[in-house]
């Protein structure tokens, strides 16, 4: 089977050994040259042919989003993003996956101590990585080319809530996802017409110290206030809620409303936050007042959850193959009966199902 060649573009000779020792002892890739910074990069592209890049945020001579950007206008190709995630560093990396990065990664912090998980997560996100269709990449670089970049100005009206301050949600949306699953829930929300009756929770597979940065950019982003749940948080309407990265997020019905529950129990399907977690707690206290949405990711969190959800009596839906940059979640949710055939859809068509929900009696 013909392997998959990748290029490390990285100023540090450690990262250098660290991701040659551990590719190279994959049968399915090989490492065919390492990059110091993106003018070495470019020169080592067109004579390698390399089939993904990975890619450190912060390099000397050339910005690391520039040369991603300029690399996604003119020879779209797909990258996996390999993050120090500072403040600085996640928004750095928050804007590499809106200009096409696949995924991101978190450098080890101790390479004695995190090396195995850093070893099977780079594995399998290169591997998905070389999996994504051109059709996918020529799309990124067609709005790019189109100038479409999120990073443009706009002119934000935030949803008046006044009139449902101090009303507490009595339905939750929640929504899950993996990789692509942040760029998927931003343009999901991004095309959403929203009411103000809106109460949604999110769970991504998300490190600690990167979803504040998140929720900063959708906040300024979306019309309703986002934010990163809190514990004991009350559940309000008009608000969107994202679970902290490293740490499991859960509602529990009480009596005024719903509330959020935050722990640091040991991770479900090697995940915390775990989109099961988050679905399960929401098919046992919201039932057939919650609505359910699982998008793109590898693997299959969230695929169970959903059809607890789904038989609480909840309503449905997955993102469909060809808008996911991996349908592994929400296939395996598909796959397992945890949605009907006719609620897998695109982002475009589960963003018109949102306002509706919400409005339900």
């Amino acid at each position: 089977m013909k392997k998959i060649k990748v290029l490390i573009i990285d100023d540090s000779q450690l990262i250098h050994e660290v991701l040659t020792s551990i590719i190279s002892a994959d049968p399915r890739l090989e490492v065919v040259g390492c990059a110091i910074d993106p003018h070495e990069a470019r020169q080592m592209i067109k004579d390698l042919n390399p089939d993904v890049l990975t890619l450190d945020v912060e390099m000397p001579r050339m910005n690391g989003l520039t040369f991603l950007k300029n690399l996604m206008r003119l020879r779209p190709m797909p990258v996996v993003m390999v993050s120090t995630l500072t403040s600085e560093g996640s928004n750095i990396t928050l804007q590499a996956l809106e200009l096409g990065a696949i995924d991101f990664i978190e450098k080890p912090t101790n390479i004695n101590e995190s090396i195995e998980d850093f070893r099977k997560d780079i594995i399998s996100q290169i591997i998905t990585a070389a999996g994504v269709s051109k059709a996918k990449l020529h799309a990124v670089q067609s709005r790019l080319k189109n100038g479409e970049n999120s990073e443009q100005a706009t002119q934000l009206q935030k949803i008046n809530t006044a009139e449902t301050a101090q009303q507490p949600s009595s339905r939750v949306i929640a929504i899950g996802g993996s990789t692509g699953g942040l760029e998927a829930v931003r343009n999901m929300l991004g095309q959403t017409r929203f009411t103000g009756a809106e109460t949604i929770v999110i769970a991504l597979h998300l490190p600690g110290g990167f979803t504040q940065s998140y929720a900063e950019r959708l906040n300024n982003h979306l019309p309703l206030t986002v934010k990163q749940g809190e514990h004991g948080e009350r559940l309000m309407p008009g608000h969107i809620y994202i679970a902290p990265g490293g740490r499991h997020m859960e509602i529990k019905r009480r009596a005024a409303g719903f509330q959020i529950v935050l722990s640091d129990s040991q991770p479900v399907n090697r995940h915390r936050p775990s989109v099961d977690v988050l679905f399960d707690s929401v098919a046992k206290q919201a039932k057939n007042s919650s609505m359910g949405i699982l998008l793109t990711g590898m693997g299959k969190d969230g695929a169970q959850g959903l059809k607890n959800m789904f038989e609480a009596g909840a309503t449905t839906y997955a993102q469909d193959e060809e808008s996911s940059v991996v349908w592994g979640m929400p296939g395996a949710a598909v796959k397992i009966g945890a949605v009907p055939q006719t609620n897998v859809k695109s982002l475009h068509k589960l963003a018109s199902f949102i306002p509706i929900f919400a409005k339900r009696q």
